[in-house]
């Protein structure tokens, strides 16, 4: 009896579905016949599909994840051609001005941070010292030239008189050769008979006059021409106290162009410690120059310099100027690491040892002039294309 009421029972579903009879609703508390509750067992042995049921967004999901992976690729295969580091600064040799000599500071032609070019005048030192030292060793000069005229006058007056002397010298040869042949005329008369005693010696006193009279001749033409050499001496001791007045003079004149205090190169003058009234001491710093020549160094780790060199392009963005882009390039990379050349390096053979990637300092030079400010410690990031 019970087989043949299920028998009806299944037979008379198909005829309430055609009729639109639904069936009661199941309990969501109800338990299955194995215990689980009919919900879960649903949700774990049956998910959704989130992909049939929403494919517009599964499509918009899977071309976002292909473009990502699409840029990392050509992100990747991009930044293998650069290598970049933030640790790079503005670079320039600055120039301490400072006082050469003492005295007390008349004008300061600058104020802070004003830009000057080469040649002009930043202070002016009090040179009225300088200036009478200067007038001192002119006259010195003048002097010393006085001096050197004067011996070459002497040495001209020497001349003529050694000339004269040596006429003398002539005259007393010509007179003594008179007096020898005056004297073997006597003698030979003498002997004949055919003149007397006395004028026989006549004859040899005057030729003994004129011997004593070529002997002091030629002794005054020795002494005059002596006094030349005297005179070359004092001429020489001339030409050196020109010399060293000159230098005096040279040494005054610099002197005295150091009382004024001009800029090396075109920059700015920055940090003026300088002030008009002020006595300068010599070596006093009085203000500090930086130049407009300025570039990039750039610490990049020892693992990135493998295919850097001199010469490379690099784009350069300064931290100050975010929306300006500056072009230069490689000009050297120094010759060891930044910690090789500190004031105390590191001495790996002593104590324990760890690895540590150093740093090695890369100058970079821009290509045009910035038209912008850039002063030496401003961060940049240099980007430099290896490839």
């Amino acid at each position: 009896m019970d087989a043949n009421l299920e028998r009806t029972e299944r037979e008379a579903e198909p005829s309430k579905r055609e009729q639109g009879v639904s069936e009661p609703v199941q309990d969501r508390g109800a338990n299955s016949s194995d215990g689980k509750p009919i919900d879960e067992r649903s949700a774990g042995e049956q998910p959704p599909d989130i992909v049939r049921n929403h494919p517009y967004l599964t499509a918009i999901i899977a071309l976002v994840v292909l473009l990502c992976t699409v840029a990392a690729v050509f992100w990747w295969l991009n930044a293998r051609h650069y290598e970049s580091t933030d640790d790079a600064f503005i670079d320039a040799r600055t120039v301490t001005v400072g006082a050469e000599i003492a005295g007390r500071i008349t004008d300061v032609a600058v104020t802070d941070n004003q830009s000057v070019e080469a040649g002009a005048v930043l202070l002016r030192i009090d040179d009225s010292d300088y200036q009478a030292s200067l007038k001192q060793a002119q006259a010195g000069v003048a002097s010393a030239q006085a001096d050197i005229t004067n011996v070459t006058a002497q040495i001209g007056a020497q001349n003529a008189k050694i000339d004269a002397a040596e006429k003398q010298v002539a005259q007393a040869q010509a007179a003594l050769e008179f007096a020898k042949s005056e004297d073997q005329r006597n003698r030979e008369l003498l002997a004949k008979g055919t003149t007397t005693l006395q004028q026989a010696q006549q004859a040899a006193s005057t030729l003994r006059q004129d011997q004593a009279a070529l002997d002091t001749a030629a002794a005054n033409a020795s002494a005059e021409k002596s006094q030349i050499a005297v005179l070359q001496a004092q001429g020489k001791s001339s030409e050196a106290k020109l010399q060293q007045a000159q230098a005096a003079a040279d040494q005054a004149r610099t002197t005295l162009t150091r009382t004024m205090i001009v800029a090396p190169v075109a920059g700015r003058a920055t940090s003026i410690t300088a002030a008009k009234g002020t006595y300068a001491q010599p070596g006093q710093v009085l203000m500090m120059f930086v130049p407009k020549d300025v570039w990039v160094n750039a610490n990049f780790k020892e693992t990135q310099l493998d295919l850097m060199r001199p010469g490379q392009s690099v784009d350069i963005t300064v931290d100050a100027y975010p929306e300006k882009t500056f072009h230069g390039h490689v000009d050297s990379i120094q010759a060891g690491s930044g910690t090789a050349f500190s004031l105390l390096p590191a001495e790996n053979a002593t104590g324990n040892f760890v690895k540590v990637v150093q740093r090695v300092p890369v100058k970079i030079v821009f290509d045009q002039p910035p038209d912008v400010y850039l002063g030496p410690g401003m961060s940049v990031v240099p980007t430099v294309k290896v490839r």
